[in-house]
């Protein structure tokens, strides 16, 4: 039932054939490396957004170094979750600098075009983040939403829907200066008229999708904590978590910007 078209959830067959564990995880220890985890982000994101700044040309490579190097660690550490003491950190460090640029890039964006956002988008979007997540653990914890057989499907299938769309719009740009307005905040179709609160409204969903993975993620690893999973999937659920949060992460920044552009916010 709880089978995830997320890689880094989607081994609980092999977590439960491990056969009576003495050194189990538990759900302290998950907290604490999802923590450690994000807290490497961050540094790495500060790094990633000075750098984005002192070698601007170079945010084009990093963002798809750093797509490939993020999705080759999820499928490899799907296959090999034993392997995530060591590879979740660097993980959270690549991420942190891909985020990190992707801010400085919303940052200088905003600029340009003479707005700002108080405290900066990477504020903002920590801001969104968080309550994201505090919103999705009181549903999850009152019951009152369940991750049910429907509700993992109708989440897998959107998913793959956006991510589909998100590679043609990124085979797009590879193509054309101008991104797609409905897609990407950072063109000038999407800045106003009928196109920009069509943006903003599809930006909001894939937040809400994004937010949905976290009730699987939060079963996930509960099921898995009581059925006594290995003392390194501690490790291993952290970095699960920590790929929802990017996906939330970088939705928030998205809409922070859209938000901006629309509402003309400035200082």
């Amino acid at each position: 039932m709880w089978n995830t078209s997320n890689p880094a959830l989607s081994n609980e067959e092999r977590w439960l054939s491990q056969g009576p564990i003495s050194d189990a995880a538990t759900m302290s220890g998950v907290v604490n490396k999802t923590s450690f985890l994000v807290m490497i982000a961050l540094i790495a994101g500060a790094g990633g957004y000075t750098l984005a700044f002192m070698f601007p040309s170079a945010i084009m490579i990093s963002f798809i170094a750093s797509l490939i190097i993020g999705l080759g660690f999820t499928f490899y550490l799907a296959g090999n979750p034993e392997a995530s003491p060591r590879l979740a950190p660097i993980y959270a460090v690549v991420e942190g600098i891909f985020l990190g640029a992707f801010t400085a890039v919303a940052d200088a964006y905003l600029g340009r075009a003479g707005l700002a956002v108080a405290g900066g988008v990477g504020i903002q979007a920590l801001i969104i983040t968080a309550s994201c997540v505090g919103s999705m653990l009181v549903l999850y914890r009152t019951g009152i939403l369940k991750p049910t057989r429907t509700f993992v499907a109708i989440v897998q299938t959107l998913t793959m829907a956006v991510f589909v769309t998100y590679l043609v719009s990124f085979l797009f740009s590879m193509f054309s200066s101008n991104p797609l307005p409905l897609l990407s905040p950072f063109s000038s179709a999407s800045a106003s008229g009928s196109s920009a609160w069509i943006g903003l409204a599809i930006n909001g969903a894939i937040l809400l999708l994004a937010s949905a993975w976290l009730i699987i993620d939060f079963k996930m690893v509960e099921e898995n904590v009581e059925a006594g999973a290995p003392k390194y999937m501690e490790w291993y659920c952290g970095f699960a978590i920590l790929v929802t949060l990017t996906w939330i992460y970088y939705e928030a920044v998205k809409l922070v910007v859209r938000l901006a552009v629309i509402f003309g916010s400035s200082d």
